[in-house]
């Protein structure tokens, strides 16, 4: 067992409080100072307290957990009571586990993103349920008058074997929650897990199958009316005016007025960002008569002018600047093009790069491209609200509610204490829900109103009001000598607006003379966080140039990626390396002996890629066959290394769901932009992947370990993408460097 003290400096995990009706409540911090239902369930105890952020147990041993991080599909409200539960040592299907609201009182990081949920939460999620277990033994060794070294438990039972004693957690309840609470604690030994590995079902699983309330579009209440909002057609314009008569006069039409979204004095943070702060609103009292009152107001535009804003990226002032004018795809293209042949920022130099490509008896170079991409979650934005003088209450799918709750309480000049946010389910988010303007906007509308609204997006409003995964490019060069021996490695990559470069990851660490350099081009196309941020492009260039160094090497593209790997663990180059060699190298061994690399049938194309992000690592081989021309994935097997699997199912899920995310963007999807429009604004004309184009099989190997979990809704994503393009080279015998690879999009739309 391992001992672990109670509490970290001057805030304390767990404390107790007595509870009416004899049951024990425990509250806990999950994420403070943590390093960045079933069949034969218990009927509910007749009494029991519910407050935020508690463990709860009644009167007859039911325990209730409540979840505080938002839950975007990723299964956290599943996984995070699982750890709780198992240093409690009580039977899963006596748990109740319920969402909480933002409390930030009790919770830290409340928020959903970076795939940091149960790699942040393990520790305190650990403590509280081994805190809880001490005291119910505690309170039972008090009772019998034994020593509490002698007290077991098991499946929600306490036991005093020598005495004949015996209790269940809920008999015990009451007295437990007197017991000072103790300064350390034993976790469990890994070993003696019995809820943690194992696969259990999404506790919302059946509400979900059964169409139950659970989302944001279902969250309504008595006398709540509707908002629409009108947004520029292009980016690089504002609203100048607008004539909404026609509208105004149209049946259930309740208002139509302008909004700022933010006001000119606000200190932006990073999750403000927005595409178009100026809005027009329709409110009304149903669905279908506010949106055909929007298609009814009639508009005047104009340019914006440049600017230059200072957001706070967590704690960092940051200068951003906007430019003007209306933006074109193609001149995107052109400009990365023409950005990458300048001298840009060295972020990172091994050796003398420089000498040694001067004197390389081979250099290859390639380069590549991806677009903008919108994050196209299956439920639009939305957010009810409710605003009076005195409070705001707000209900709705939110990826960041404890950063969001800050933006609210300046916006509507009302302190924090009285923002009450409750977070629904989420039909996706894939980073898009990170960017709460809509929820501020919600917010804004019903302070106007005097009512509650709730504000709801058209598809073609998300899809056209940003905020896209950036477009990138990236130039790699590698050198090699006569001996076909790779001596220096170089990547200069950037994007609009940002770049991707990872410049302290494989192969940095790996090769003597090694050069990383990074640009940046500004834009009026506002951009923001997508699954695998930066990694979901970078990544899959990496390793598709890696593979075609290893074919001018001569060498099999999984042993070139080891000797690499070898080297790096052995002797390695600098001291920022941010990835452990040998874990990365046991991933591909793994990968390679589970795939029966070396031993594909006839007809089965192979590509292999292997990358490290979000703490975990990953490797992949994906096998293309052609029919009638057109590749079929037939078969992706994956290794993967995320440290202990919490919930086995949840995992392989979650894995799966990534890399059909993967294949199908980097095969089909893009926004292009002409004269500042969007091209694509709804299904019809952004492609996404369909049933028949996913990968026929996909095969989950986790490496076991003991090693503490890390995330996994993202660093599944990248790689693929570099798999997919190599298996797609043996398939045809070309290179693909730009994406998407098999629908190329029209840049003038």
């Amino acid at each position: 067992m391992t001992l672990i003290k109670t509490s970290f400096g001057r805030r304390t995990f767990i404390k107790s409080t007595a509870l009416a009706g004899g049951g024990m409540m425990l509250g806990f911090s999950w994420l403070a100072a943590c390093k960045p239902s079933g069949g034969g369930m218990l009927s509910l105890p007749k009494e029991w307290f519910k407050i935020n952020g508690y463990l709860k147990i009644g009167e007859n041993g039911l325990i209730t957990i409540m979840s505080p991080n938002p839950e975007i599909g990723q299964n956290v409200k599943t996984s995070m009571p699982m750890i709780v539960a198992e240093e409690l040592d009580v039977d899963w299907k006596n748990v109740l586990v319920e969402q909480a609201p933002l409390d930030i009182s009790i919770f830290t990081r409340q928020l959903a993103g970076g795939s940091q949920s149960i790699r942040q939460g393990w520790p305190g999620l650990r403590m509280a349920g081994a805190t809880a277990r001490q005291m119910l033994k505690e309170a039972a060794a008090k009772a019998w008058n034994v020593p509490v070294e002698e007290i077991t438990t098991e499946a929600g039972m306490l036991q005093h074997k020598t005495g004949g004693h015996s209790a269940g957690y809920g008999e015990m309840a009451s007295a437990a929650s007197q017991i000072k609470v103790p300064k350390e604690v034993k976790l469990k030994d890994i070993k003696d897990f019995k809820i943690i590995g194992t696969s259990r079902h999404n506790v919302d699983g059946l509400k979900i199958v059964t169409g139950k309330p659970l989302f944001g579009l279902d969250y309504k209440e008595e006398g709540m009316l509707i908002a629409m909002i009108a947004h520029p057609p292009a980016f690089g314009m504002k609203l100048k005016s607008f004539d909404d008569a026609e509208a105004r006069s149209m049946p259930g039409i309740r208002d139509v007025f302008k909004i700022d979204v933010f006001a000119n004095d606000y200190e932006v943070q990073w999750c403000d960002t927005l595409s178009f702060n100026e809005l027009v609103v329709v409110v009304g009292n149903t669905t279908w008569e506010v949106m055909n009152a929007k298609k009814a107001l009639k508009f005047e535009w104009e340019p914006i002018k440049p600017k230059k804003e200072t957001i706070n990226i967590f704690g960092s002032m940051v200068d951003v600047v906007t430019p003007t004018g209306p933006e074109n795809s193609d001149e995107h293209t052109e400009n990365m093009k023409s950005a990458s042949l300048k001298p840009a920022n060295v972020v990172r130099k091994d050796g003398d790069p420089v000498a040694i490509f001067k004197k390389a008896a081979q250099i290859i170079e390639r380069s590549y491209t991806a677009p903008f991409l919108a994050h196209s979650t299956m439920e639009p934005m939305n957010f009810f609200a409710n605003v009076t003088a005195e409070k705001a209450d707000l209900t709705g799918p939110i990826q960041t509610p404890e950063f969001m709750e800050k933006s609210v309480s300046a916006r509507l000049g009302l302190p924090l204490e009285k923002i009450n946010i409750n977070m629904t389910r989420m039909g996706g988010g894939f980073g898009r829900r990170l960017y709460g303007h809509f929820l501020v906007e919600a917010a804004v509308i019903s302070q106007k109103m005097k009512a509650p609204i709730k504000l709801i997006y058209t598809r073609e409003d998300d899809m056209t009001c940003g905020i896209y995964r950036p477009a990138y490019h990236a130039t790699y060069r590698a050198a090699l000598d006569e001996n076909k021996n790779l001596i220096a490695f170089h990547v200069k990559s950037g994007g609009i607006p940002e770049s991707p470069l990872a410049a302290n990851r494989f192969p940095a660490g790996a090769v003597d003379h090694y050069l990383a350099e990074d640009w940046s081009l500004p834009s009026n196309i506002s951009i923001g966080a997508f699954r695998a941020p930066r990694s979901n492009f970078i990544a899959g260039a990496e390793q598709a140039f890696i593979d075609e160094v290893a074919e001018a090497m001569g060498k099999d593209p999984i042993d070139l990626r080891l000797e690499l790997l070898a080297k790096a663990a052995a002797n390695p180059v600098g001291k920022d390396n941010d990835y452990d060699a040998v874990r990365y190298a046991g991933v591909l061994k793994l990968v390679k002996e589970k795939s029966g690399w070396g031993t594909a049938s006839d007809g089965v194309h192979r590509g292999v890629a292997a990358y490290f992000c979000h703490n975990t690592y990953v490797a992949q081989v994906l096998d293309i066959v052609m029919k009638d021309n057109t590749p079929v994935i037939k078969k992706v097997t994956n290794a993967v290394d995320c440290g202990i699997i919490i919930n086995r199912i949840a995992a392989t899920n979650l894995a799966e769901g990534g890399i059909v995310d993967g294949v199908g963007h980097s095969l089909y999807s893009a926004i292009t932009i002409k004269n500042g429009v969007p091209q694509q604004n709804n299904f019809n004309t952004y492609r996404l992947i369909r049933h028949a184009e996913a990968p026929k099989e996909i095969e989950i190997h986790f490496v076991e370990n003991e090693i503490d979990p890390t995330g996994l809704g993202e660093p599944i994503n990248p790689p693929v993408i570099g798999a997919l393009a190599n298996a797609l080279y043996k398939a045809t015998g070309k290179r693909y460097y730009d994406q998407p690879f098999l629908v190329k999009q029209d840049l003038l739309g």
